[in-house]
């Protein structure tokens, strides 16, 4: 993990996110999300505005990952400004006793008055055949 210095307070946002998965709980999700968020999912569905985002957890929760976790580990830390860092890390949800890294995500968070939120999330799933080539490549 490459992290600047100790940046407790953006690793708590990143552990609330994680928390509100495993509770299924939407609205709290949501919540750490700014009011004009991008949030894009690995398939390419792409959400605008904490709202949207809201909405789209709703059926997420309660039927396609209902009673899922997610596992997040941070790999980078990187303050653009005191009030804005990229964060990249690797995750995955399931059910099981061990869930897989098998996603990258890069947030964008910025500091609020009410803590870090995120203002952009990209998420990507690791393609095993490239990420073996191109590791090769490098």
């Amino acid at each position: 993990m490459s992290v600047q210095g100790s940046h407790p307070e953006i690793e708590e946002t990143l552990a609330a996110l994680v928390r509100a998965w495993d509770a299924g709980d939407a609205a709290s999700f949501a919540r750490l999300f700014t009011e004009d968020a991008t949030y894009v999912v690995y398939f390419g569905a792409s959400y605008v505005g904490r709202e949207a985002i809201e909405r789209a957890h709703v059926p997420v929760f309660q039927r396609f990952q209902r009673g899922s976790r997610m596992r997040l580990q941070i790999r980078e830390i990187r303050l653009l400004t005191p009030d804005t860092a990229v964060v990249l890390t690797e995750g995955g949800v399931g059910k099981g006793a061990r869930l897989p890294l098998d996603k990258v995500q890069t947030f964008t968070l910025v500091r609020t008055e009410t803590g870090w939120k995120c203002a952009a999330f990209q998420n990507t799933k690791r393609n095993r055949f490239f990420s073996w080539l191109f590791g090769k490549l490098a």
